[in-house]
C-alpha cells in the first residue's frame, strides 16, 4: 500500500511514522509513507496558499490551487487511482469497519488542513471520501489522518505477525473484546480467572464469549441492536439485564 500526506507541516509525522508498528510495516515492504508539503505546489511569489473567505468572516480558507496541482500530480505519477481523503470535522464517523474497508486499497491520499477550512472546490472535485475521528475540532488534519493510517496499516497482511490479532480487536467482531491476562497468576493478591488456567480451550472460548458480551453490554450496548445475536447469546444476555 503507498498511503501520501499532504500537509503544510510534515515535520509532525516523523516520530508517529517511524516507530512500532508503522516502522515494521515499512520494514516488511507492507507500506510506503510519502509526506508532502502542499506550500511547495504554490505558484505565488510569496508561496501563499490560504486567503481570506469570500462574503467576509473570521480566519483564512485554504486556496484551491496548491492542492489541486499536488493531489494531480501525485496521480499522474502513479498507476494506482488514490483514495483522496479530507479530514475534517464535516466528514463522516471513522468506525473499525471504514478501517477494514481503507486495507483493501493500493493507494491512500490524505488531504491534511489547517486554519478555517478549505475552499469548497477542493471537497467537491478532489475528495473521494470525508472522515472525522470524532465531534470535536484539532488544529489541523496531520493528528486525524496518522491515527487513520495507524489504524489501517495495522490491518494489512503480515503486520502484526499473528493474523488473529486484528480479527480478535474490539469493534471488528462487532463487540468489543474480552479481558486478558498474563503471568504472573497471581499478582498482590489479584488472581487470573481459573478458567483460563485450565487448558480447556473449549471452556475458554465460552468465558471470552460470554465476557466480550458482558463488557459490550455494560459500556456499548448500542453495538448489540446491530449485532446478530445467536439464541444462546440471546440468553446470556437476558440472564444479564436480569442482573445475574
Amino acid at each position: 500500500m503507498k498511503i501520501d500526506f499532504l500537509t503544510l507541516f510534515p515535520e509532525m509525522f516523523q516520530g508517529v511514522l517511524n516507530e512500532s508498528i508503522l516502522k515494521k510495516a515499512q520494514e516488511k515492504a507492507a507500506v510506503e509513507f510519502r509526506v508532502m508539503n502542499f506550500r511547495d505546489y504554490s505558484t505565488n511569489k510569496h508561496h501563499n496558499v490560504d486567503d481570506y473567505p469570500y462574503g467576509g468572516g473570521a480566519g483564512m480558507v485554504l486556496q484551491p490551487q496548491p492542492i489541486f496541482d499536488a493531489v494531480e500530480d501525485i496521480r499522474n505519477k502513479t498507476d494506482s487511482k488514490p483514495k483522496v481523503i479530507l479530514v475534517c470535522p464535516q466528514g463522516e464517523r471513522y468506525t473499525q469497519e471504514k478501517a477494514e474497508q481503507l486495507a483493501k486499497e493500493e493507494h491512500l491520499l490524505f488531504i491534511c488542513g489547517h486554519y478555517e477550512g478549505y475552499d469548497e472546490r477542493i471537497r467537491e472535485n478532489l475528495v473521494t471520501d470525508e472522515i472525522s475521528i470524532g465531534d470535536f475540532v484539532l488544529t489541523g488534519g496531520e493528528l486525524a489522518s496518522m491515527v487513520i493510517a495507524d489504524s489501517v496499516v495495522r490491518l494489512l497482511p503480515g503486520v502484526l505477525g499473528n493474523e488473529d490479532s486484528p480479527v480478535l480487536d474490539s469493534y471488528s467482531s462487532g463487540l468489543l473484546e474480552h479481558p486478558h491476562y498474563t503471568r504472573p497468576a497471581d499478582f498482590r493478591g489479584l488472581k487470573v480467572p481459573d478458567v483460563l488456567l485450565s487448558g480447556n480451550h473449549k471452556k475458554i472460548a465460552e468465558w471470552r464469549e460470554e465476557e466480550s458480551l458482558r463488557r459490550t453490554f455494560n459500556r456499548r450496548p448500542d453495538l448489540l441492536d446491530s449485532y446478530p445475536l445467536t439464541e444462546k447469546q440471546q440468553s446470556f444476555i437476558k440472564t444479564l439485564k436480569n442482573g445475574n
